[in-house]
C-alpha cells in the first residue's frame, strides 16, 4: 500500500466535486430523455408492488433493494401497481404481464414516473465514485484516486446503466463498498469493521444474487491474506479473526432477509419447489422441462432450514432454469439455441473504450515491470478475484448471452486497479505520464462523443455504435430506449405520414409516446416511411432484415433506423432477394395489412 501519499489536499476535492457534478448531470438528463426500458417496465411495477403488498413474488429474479429505491417517490406520488390475477406456473414471469396494465393505467405519465424512478437511483453511482475514489488514493496515492474516479464517472457502460432502474449499477456500486470494507477489516481486524462489511455485504446482496460468491470467496481470501504470518499468530488471534469474519457472513444473512422482511425465511429445503436441474434434479421420464421438483426431498440437506428469503431461493433458482434451458442468443450476425464461453470477453473487447484498454494493458505491464507501481500482492488479490470469480460464473452460464451488463459489477475493480498507472506522475516519469493522459482523455472523448446514448456505444474497433448491431444485440445496443427521440423525429417531420414503426419492446405502444404509425409490411419491401428498432430488423424471425439491404435515412438515438424506401428502393431490394417486384397497383394490393403487396 502507498500509504500517506494519497492525502487529498483542497484543489483535489474541488475536482471530485467537480466531476460528480458533471457525472450527475449526466446521468439526470439521460434518464429524462430516454423512454422505458425492456427491463424497466417490469422492475417499476415490481417494486411498487413490494411497498403496498410487502411481498417480493414479482421479479424475484434480482433481489429488491434498486427497485424499492426507485419505486419509493413513485408510491409517494401516489402510483398504485393494479393487479390482476398472474400465473404462479414454475418458470412464470409475471412482473412482465403486470406491466401491462401499470403502464395502460398511467398512459403518457408512465414517462414522468419512470424518470423520478430513474432520478432516485442516481445516488447508487456516486457511491460507487466514490469507493473507487477512496480504494485508489489508499493503494496507489491522491493522482491514483482522480483517475479511478474519472474513469467510473465516465465510462460508457456506467453512464448507460447508472441512468436506469435496472440494478446492475447498484450491484457494482455495493459490490465494490462490500469489496473496500472487507478490505479494511482485513488490514486491521476490528470488530466495528467487521460489522460494517457485513452490513454492506447484505446491501450488496440485495441488489443482485451475483454476490453471493462472496460467502465463499472472503473466508478464502482471508486465508490467503493471512497465510504468509499464519505462523505469527496465535490461537486467540485465529479465532478471534474466525468470530469476525462469522459475524460479517452471519450479519450479512441477516441484512438480507430485513431487507425481504423474513418472507418464508428458514424454510426446510424440502419444502421448495424448483424448476431448474441443479436445485429441482432432471426431470423424471413423461415430465415436462419446466415441472417444479426438489433433488433434496427425503435428503438429511432436505431437513436443514435454509437461512434466506424464500423469493431470494426461488429467484436464484429461475435464474439458473433460464439459463439451463438454452435461449436464443445473437452474437456477430449469428442466432442460436444458448451462447458462446466468451461472448463477454468480446463485448468487453468492444465495448469498453480503447483507451481504457490502453489503460488497462498499461497496468499490467507496469506492474509486472516496475514495483513502483503496485501494492502488495495481498492488496491486489482483493481487486482481482472478484473480476476473476464474477467473470468466471458469468461465461459459464452460456445458455443465455443478452447482456454486458451481467458483468458490470467486475468493472470498479478494474478502475481501482487499473488506476496504478497515475503513479506515473508521483515518480515523475512524465512521458509515460503523457501517453497515458493522452489514452485517458481518448477514453472519455470517446465515451461523450456517443452520449447520450451511451447503452449503444461500442468502441472504434468496430466502427462505433452504428456498427454495434453486427455484433450485439438487446441492452448492448438497443432495448427500447430511443422512442421518446422517435417522437421528436416524427414531430419535426410532418411528411413523414404514414409511418410504419417496428418497435422491440411489446411492453410500451408508440401511441402513448404520441406516435401514431402502423407496421411496416413483413418480408419484402413496399414503399412508405418506417422506423424499425434494430433488435427487430436483426429478429430471429427475420421479418424485417430486408432493411438491411437499403441505408437509413435518419436515427433516432442509435437503436431506431429510420428509412424512406421509394418505389425504385423497393423494386431494387426485391430483385436483390430475387422476388418480384411491385405490381403496378401496390397501393391497393398493400391494403395497410401489414402483409407485403402482393403475397
Amino acid at each position: 500500500m502507498m500509504g500517506d501519499a494519497g492525502s487529498f489536499r483542497r484543489p483535489d476535492w474541488l475536482v471530485v466535486l467537480g466531476v460528480l457534478v458533471f457525472h450527475s448531470a449526466l446521468l439526470a438528463w439521460g434518464a429524462f430523455s430516454h423512454s422505458p426500458t425492456w427491463d424497466e417496465v417490469a422492475h417499476l411495477p415490481a417494486g411498487v408492488s413490494h411497498w403496498q403488498s410487502r411481498q417480493f413474488d414479482l421479479y424475484r429474479v434480482n433481489p429488491p433493494l434498486v427497485r424499492m429505491v426507485a419505486a419509493l417517490p413513485v408510491v409517494i406520488a401516489g402510483s398504485r401497481c393494479p393487479w390482476r390475477a398472474v400465473s404462479g406456473a414454475p418458470g412464470a414471469r409475471p412482473e412482465f404481464w403486470i406491466s401491462v396494465p401499470f403502464i395502460q393505467a398511467h398512459g403518457g405519465e408512465v414517462f414522468r414516473l419512470v424518470t423520478l424512478a430513474r432520478w432516485a437511483c442516481l445516488p447508487f453511482s456516486l457511491v460507487g465514485a466514490l469507493i473507487c475514489l477512496q480504494w485508489a488514493r489508499r493503494l496507489y496515492g491522491r493522482t491514483a484516486g482522480l483517475l479511478a474516479i474519472v474513469l467510473w464517472c465516465f465510462a460508457p457502460s456506467i453512464l448507460a446503466n447508472a441512468q436506469l432502474i435496472t440494478p446492475d449499477v447498484g450491484a457494482a456500486a455495493l459490490g465494490v463498498a462490500a469489496g473496500y470494507v472487507f478490505w479494511r477489516w482485513l488490514e486491521q481486524p476490528r470488530w466495528t469493521r467487521a460489522f460494517g462489511a457485513g452490513v454492506v455485504l447484505g446491501l450488496a446482496e440485495l441488489t443482485k444474487a451475483t454476490w453471493i460468491v462472496l460467502f465463499g470467496l472472503w473466508p478464502l481470501l482471508w486465508l490467503l491474506w493471512r497465510c504468509p504470518e499464519g505462523r505469527a499468530l496465535s490461537r486467540p488471534e485465529w479465532l478471534r479473526e474466525g468470530s469476525q469474519l462469522g459475524l460479517v457472513l452471519v450479519l450479512a444473512l441477516y441484512v438480507v432477509n430485513l431487507g425481504y422482511g423474513f418472507e418464508g425465511s428458514f424454510q426446510r429445503l424440502e419444502n421448495y419447489t424448483f424448476v431448474s436441474e441443479a436445485l429441482g434434479g432432471a426431470p423424471s421420464e413423461g415430465q415436462s422441462a419446466n415441472a417444479a421438483r426438489n433433488r433434496f426431498g427425503g435428503t438429511w440437506l432436505g431437513a436443514l432450514p435454509v437461512p434466506i428469503p424464500k423469493n431470494y431461493l426461488l429467484g436464484i433458482d429461475q435464474q439458473k432454469w433460464e439459463f439451463e434451458r438454452r435461449m436464443w442468443s445473437y452474437f456477430r450476425g449469428k442466432w442460436q439455441l444458448g451462447g458462446w464461453w466468451y461472448y463477454y470477453l468480446y463485448a468487453l473487447g468492444i465495448k469498453v473504450p480503447l483507451g481504457m484498454w490502453v489503460l488497462v494493458l498499461s497496468a499490467a505491464l507496469l506492474g509486472a515491470l516496475h514495483r513502483g507501481y503496485v501494492a502488495t500482492r495481498r492488496d491486489e488479490l482483493v481487486l482481482l478475484a472478484p473480476i476473476a470469480v464474477v467473470l468466471t460464473l458469468v461465461s459459464s452460464q452460456t445458455g443465455l448471452n443478452h447482456h454486458m451488463r451481467y458483468v458490470l459489477p467486475i468493472f470498479p475493480f478494474a478502475f481501482v486497479w487499473a488506476s496504478k498507472v497515475a503513479r506515473a506522475v508521483d515518480l515523475k516519469n512524465w512521458t509515460l505520464a503523457s501517453v497515458l493522459a493522452a489514452a485517458l482523455s481518448w477514453s472519455v472523448a470517446s465515451s461523450l462523443w456517443c452520449y447520450p446514448h451511451s447503452l449503444s456505444y461500442f468502441n472504434e474497433l468496430v466502427g462505433g455504435p452504428r456498427h454495434g448491431h453486427e455484433h450485439l444485440l438487446d441492452s448492448n445496443i438497443d432495448w427500447g430506449q430511443d422512442l421518446l427521440y422517435l417522437r421528436r423525429w416524427f414531430d419535426q417531420h410532418p411528411d413523414a405520414r404514414p409511418l410504419g414503426v417496428a418497435y422491440g419492446l411489446p411492453y410500451v405502444d408508440p401511441r402513448i409516446a404520441g406516435i401514431e404509425y402502423t407496421l411496416p409490411p413483413r418480408h419484402a419491401p413496399a414503399p412508405g416511411w418506417y422506423a424499425l428498432s434494430v433488435r427487430t430488423i436483426r429478429g430471429p424471425s427475420r421479418e424485417y432484415d430486408y432493411f438491411l439491404h437499403s441505408e437509413p435515412v435518419a436515427t433516432a438515438g442509435y437503436s431506431i433506423y429510420i428509412y424512406h424506401i421509394t418505389p425504385d428502393e423497393a423494386n431494387r431490394v426485391r430483385r436483390e432477394m430475387g422476388l418480384p417486384e411491385l405490381p403496378e397497383d401496390w397501393q391497393a394490393s398493400a391494403g395497410g395489412t401489414g402483409d407485403e403487396p402482393g403475397r
